[in-house]
């Protein structure tokens, strides 16, 4: 059976002295109830995902994938003398042995976009200059282009540190072809340098598997702000 709870109420009669002394505690609360931590509390900004949520782009974050491991500011250009991640223009570019490189992609995105993440998985920083080179498939010509995603400073990551870039695949009404991996090379600090160099192949994830690429895919450049790459993948106009 039920049981409801009753109350029941008293009524009591304040002298005049008492009702004073609550009004004038009322009214002091009112104007120190801030100060003593009663205030709405701050919120810090959300940390990327790998860690991150990604409001900019369609589905809130990127679908996780697994190669190895886990993922360019817009505006301003880099400065070679400047640097993220905890190194400076001194820390060597780096390469094939320095990191592991996983893809992912974005719910809801229909696989028009690729997030390459780059993790430093050695004990030293290095620098992720300027774009990455990439190719998919078979290609063997010129690499992807880059798109204007240039970041206010160049991405040196530290140990288990990352860096993301981000690549138009294709827009919708283009042809496209389908294909199960990708070349990926590095630069030098100079713009344009180690073109040349045997590129690393890369089996995509197993969640991606595939890419429908169309006829003028596009890169960023590394960043180490996730939310960078997001909010210049997802602009609008650009996907």
């Amino acid at each position: 059976m039920m049981r409801t709870a009753r109350k029941s109420w008293k009524t009591y009669t304040l002298g005049a002295a008492a009702i004073a002394a609550l009004l004038s505690s009322a009214a002091c609360d009112s104007d120190g109830g801030a100060a003593r931590g009663k205030g709405p509390t701050a919120s810090g900004a959300p940390a990327p995902t790998g860690a991150a949520s990604a409001s900019a782009s369609p589905s809130g974050s990127p679908s996780s994938s697994g190669t190895t491991v886990r993922p360019g500011g817009d505006g301003g250009t880099a400065d070679p003398s400047q640097s993220t991640g905890g190194g400076n223009g001194a820390v060597p570019a780096c390469n094939d042995n320095d990191l592991s490189i996983d893809t992912s992609g974005w719910r809801q995105d229909s696989g028009r976009h690729l997030l390459i993440t780059a993790t430093n998985f050695t004990d030293k920083a290095c620098t992720l200059y300027h774009h990455p080179y990439v190719r998919f498939g078979t290609d063997v010509g010129d690499p992807v282009a880059p798109t204007d995603s240039k970041p206010r400073a160049i991405a040196t990551i530290g140990p288990k540190e990352k860096a993301y870039a981000g690549v138009f695949v294709f827009r919708a009404g283009q042809q496209t072809r389908t294909v199960t991996s990708f070349s990926l090379g590095y630069q030098d600090r100079a713009p344009g340098s180690n073109r040349e160099a045997a590129p690393l192949d890369i089996r995509l994830s197993e969640e991606v598997a595939t890419l429908t690429v169309g006829p003028d895919p596009r890169v960023t450049y590394w960043n180490t702000d996730l939310r960078a790459v997001e909010d210049f993948l997802f602009r609008s106009g650009n996907s």
